[in-house]
């Protein structure tokens, strides 16, 4: 049955079975709560206090008293915990200088099924990897040469910087609607989250890997000699919520971070689904800040792009990075020394007891990204941890866990651009479902997706593709991943998988 799907609900409670009518059916729908309100309009620099040049007061003095909880009663611990990690990083971080590039996980996608079992390890240590190939080569180039038709069709197209744009404020160009939805590129990502990530803990959690839900973020086109996207090392998918408990606090368990503000941050583990299910990273409704639990963040390539070409850098060092952050508000420096090494040293940073605990969370803003930097976390010695990705190709698909730090080449050096097409990866949650059902009416509408800056978007825009468009160029699966299709489950899925994809279609009306 074809349906009018420009009569399907904004957003459908959890619990109300409502369907999507023929134009000739009538359905009475169980009320729903109002969505909510639109975001300002904007760009990708509102996501960060670096790029906004925006001047934040001091946190509040709740996250003083946040702060103090989390580690109350195991103080010991988590000072014994702090120096364990600072051994081990000054090792890890001699390794990653030395390897490079060259410590970035490469894989094919004709052989990824096969090589993800043998580069396990290695990926869940990195938190990164290149798939290569996942778009036909000659495909991934003319993408780019769309999106520049569609841009010059379409002049009021919002980028940043407005006057030498670099990254532009498109969520729905036909490439970003056909790689979305793209049979290849669907089989990747439901690989990824299967093999990388589990809930073998909770194995009732409500997160199905079966299939991924689309996100619809921007896209870049980076010109040589840029330095205006300068973004340095930061983590997407909230700051302060890391340590708020009505934030990553509400993961399974007692937090997804339990174990590092417990003194075991060796036991943390990264790709446990089950533990971050419930987490809540926008507790501010920033301009950009990602509401959707994004196992992988990720882009597809559209050009070649070498180290120091406008490329991504990342922190290959996943579970001890995160802990360094996690643990850094709590430690400070004894004393300036003269001697860097020195000053590094687990016998010049102290515990903040007492008074001298202040609410400061290093980087953290509500409603920014997390931004990192060597004054403020000078252990992840990231004038040389941050590595850039080995060259990649068209159709070359780059992905990193979504606590990775990463940022983008201050200058682009090279003689051609950087292009990409911003695409995470997402599993069947009840919160990425309820995403998915406001997301697809920002594409039946033309408009960004909730998370990012408001406006008309590209409502008025010449040749924005359409339902009918994806449906004549989509697969069930890419109709699945837009929420324009029923979502299926594997009778060997767990049942939390199972129950969850039941939830997903109520909620979006299938």
């Amino acid at each position: 049955m074809q349906r009018a799907l420009h009569k399907l609900p904004t957003v459908v409670a959890p619990r109300a079975r409502t369907i999507a009518m023929s134009a000739t059916q009538t359905q009475t729908q169980t009320p729903t709560p109002s969505p909510p309100p639109s975001k300002r309009e904007g760009d990708i620099s509102d996501s960060f206090v670096s790029l906004s040049n925006t001047q934040r007061p001091p946190l509040p003095a709740r996250f003083l008293d946040l702060k103090r909880s989390l580690v109350q009663g195991r103080e010991d611990a988590v000072i014994a915990s702090w120096g364990r990690l600072l051994r081990r990083l000054r090792t890890e971080n001699d390794l990653v200088a030395a390897k490079g590039p060259g410590i970035v996980p490469v894989l094919q996608f004709d052989h990824l099924e096969d090589q993800l079992p043998v580069f396990q390890d290695e990926l869940k240590k990195r938190g990164v990897a290149v798939v290569k190939g996942v778009i036909p080569r000659d495909e991934a180039r003319a993408y780019k040469s769309e999106i520049e038709e569609y841009v010059r069709q379409n002049p009021s197209t919002r980028a940043f910087p407005p006057e030498d744009p670099q990254v532009y404020e498109l969520y729905w160009s036909s490439p970003q609607v056909k790689v979305r939805s793209h049979p290849n590129f669907l089989r990747a990502q439901t690989l990824l989250m299967q093999h990388l990530w589990h809930a073998d803990s909770t194995p009732d959690a409500l997160v199905s890997t079966s299939q991924p839900l689309a996100y619809a973020d921007r896209l870049r086109i980076r010109q040589p000699g840029d330095a205006r996207f300068a973004l340095g090392p930061h983590m997407d998918g909230g700051s302060v919520e890391r340590w708020e408990r009505h934030g990553y606090g509400r993961g399974g368990g007692g937090g997804v971070y339990e174990p590092v503000f417990a003194g075991r941050w060796e036991d943390y583990d990264p790709w446990d689904a089950g533990a971050r299910v419930g987490a809540v990273c926008d507790n501010y409704g920033g301009l950009g800040a990602c509401s959707m639990f994004r196992m992988f963040q990720g882009w597809l390539s559209m050009s070649r792009t070498a180290p120091r070409e406008g490329t991504l850098m990342v922190n290959p060092l996943l579970r001890l990075a995160t802990a360094y952050l996690l643990l850094r508000p709590f430690f400070e420096p004894v004393g300036e020394k003269s001697d860097s090494r020195a000053f590094l040293e687990g016998d010049n940073w102290r515990f903040c007891a007492g008074d001298s605990m202040t609410s400061v969370l290093q980087g953290a803003e509500p409603g920014f990204g997390q931004e990192l930097s060597a004054a403020l976390h000078p252990h992840l010695d990231l004038d040389r941890t941050m590595v850039h990705m080995p060259p990649v190709e068209p159709g070359d698909f780059v992905v990193w866990h979504c606590d990775t730090i990463h940022a983008v080449d201050k200058v682009h050096t090279g003689t051609s651009d950087s292009s990409v097409l911003y695409i995470p990866i997402c599993p069947v949650t009840e919160q990425n479902a309820k995403y998915l059902a406001r997301q697809r009416q920002a594409f039946l509408d033309g408009t960004p997706g909730p998370d990012f800056p408001g406006g008309a978007g590209e409502s008025e825009h010449f040749n924005r593709p359409t339902v009918d468009f994806l449906r004549r160029y989509s697969g069930v699966e890419g109709l699945r991943a837009m929420g324009l299709e029923k979502l299926t489950s594997h009778p060997h899925d767990p049942i939390g998988a199972q129950n969850v994809t039941e939830q997903a279609n109520r909620i979006l009306g299938l």
